[in-house]
């Protein structure tokens, strides 16, 4: 593999990258599957574009991806670029002067690559507008990242800050609202208004927020648990389902 390169593989993934990012490929390896209509349009779209395509076997490109799961495609690729504090100043500017109020996720030590991508696609999903995530102690852009978020890491705005608990003071004079998920509290996600610019601050894996970023929250919601054996979500659903009770709130019930 050249230097500085790393792999995206899985239909969805190498598809997104050739759709949004195409300049970030360099190649192709692919399994042949003949009478294969989708693999013979990507194939199709990769010639188009003039990146290099190299045929296969499956035990080849699970070696070059790392990964069994690779359904036949691995796409080499350069670096994804991702915005720092003061790309992100100015994207939460932009969504002011429209007037349309913003919808960041804030991850705090999410370090499982599966949970980050999951999150990424319900991110994608629910039209939020940036995600952010620390530099240290959480998970990189990993090709199982890639995989799990099914196109969405590509489409995302991803921005990745040196200090979490400085960025949340910056979004605040920005007048981002900062929404914060315990299960240490009684308020309950479903009493918050969720209409204007906000963050919903999600903790990592076993130890949720940790406290310093648990003190730049405004406020502090739990998710109702009616059972009796279950204490907690696994992050990622947890994710999905705050933002879209956003999604609920700001545009009702449908017609």
């Amino acid at each position: 593999m050249a230097a500085n390169t790393a792999w995206v593989f899985g239909q969805h993934a190498v598809q997104a990258v050739l759709q949004v990012n195409p300049e970030r490929a360099v190649s192709l390896s692919v399994v042949i599957k003949p009478n294969n209509p989708v693999q013979a349009e990507l194939l199709q779209q990769v010639k188009t574009l003039g990146i290099p395509v190299h045929a296969v076997d499956k035990r080849t490109l699970a070696k070059q991806c790392g990964a069994e799961l690779h359904q036949g495609l691995g796409l080499q690729v350069r670096p994804r670029s991702e915005g720092n504090e003061k790309d992100l100043e100015h994207l939460v500017a932009r969504l002011r002067e429209s007037q349309r109020p913003a919808l960041l996720l804030i991850l705090d030590q999410v370090q499982d690559p599966h949970n980050f991508g999951a999150c990424l696609r319900t991110a994608d999903a629910a039209g939020v507008d940036a995600v952010i995530v620390a530099k240290d102690n959480a998970s990189p852009m990993t090709p199982v990242v890639q995989k799990v978020a099914s196109g969405a890491a590509e489409t995302l705005a991803i921005f990745r800050v040196t200090n979490l608990s400085r960025t949340m003071d910056a979004l605040k004079q920005q007048g981002v609202w900062m929404i914060g998920t315990s299960d240490k509290v009684d308020r309950s996600l479903y009493q918050e208004s969720l209409q204007g610019a906000l963050a919903i601050v999600m903790g990592g894996e076993g130890k949720g927020l940790r406290q310093l970023t648990e003190r730049k929250c405004d406020t502090l919601v739990c998710l109702p648990m009616a059972g009796t054996v279950v204490s907690s979500l696994n992050v990622s659903v947890a994710t999905g389902v705050c933002l879209y009770e956003v999604i609920r709130q700001r545009h009702g019930p449908a017609e």
